[in-house]
């Protein structure tokens, strides 16, 4: 069986106005990522007043970003900055380091970096 090069896990649940979302993110991000991700995101805090979601980010196996992901990431932050509390990114490399500094400076919520995935979820619910 051929190592798998690029894969997007996403999973969702919802607690009255909170959010709990986690991305699994298999080789690079790319734009049509987001067109699977923003859609889900949109469609869950659509009738919510006070919608708080926290993220969980499983990066460590993305390789890459593709420059019009980074734009995406950069849209949905600022039309949704409000909307997210936690961010945590998993992984071992500098380029997740790099994602969270990125993030935090678009969302009004918390962004944090992890290299243990149980700590992360840890922050996540504390």
């Amino acid at each position: 069986m051929a190592k798998l090069t690029h894969g997007l896990n996403i999973g969702l649940e919802r607690h009255g106005e909170t959010i709990f979302l986690s991305l699994k993110i298999i080789g690079t991000l790319s734009h049509e990522d987001y067109t699977r991700i923003i859609p889900i995101i949109e469609s869950a805090i659509c009738n919510l007043k006070h919608p708080q979601v926290n993220v969980l980010i499983d990066a460590d196996e993305l390789t890459g970003l593709e420059l019009r992901a980074a734009w995406d990431d950069l849209k949905i932050g600022l039309k949704h900055n409000n909307d997210f509390g936690k961010i945590a990114i998993y992984g071992h490399k500098k380029l997740q380091a790099i994602m969270v500094k990125m993030t935090s400076w678009f969302i009004s919520g918390e962004a944090k970096y992890f290299e243990d995935k149980t700590a992360a979820l840890n922050w996540l619910f504390d």
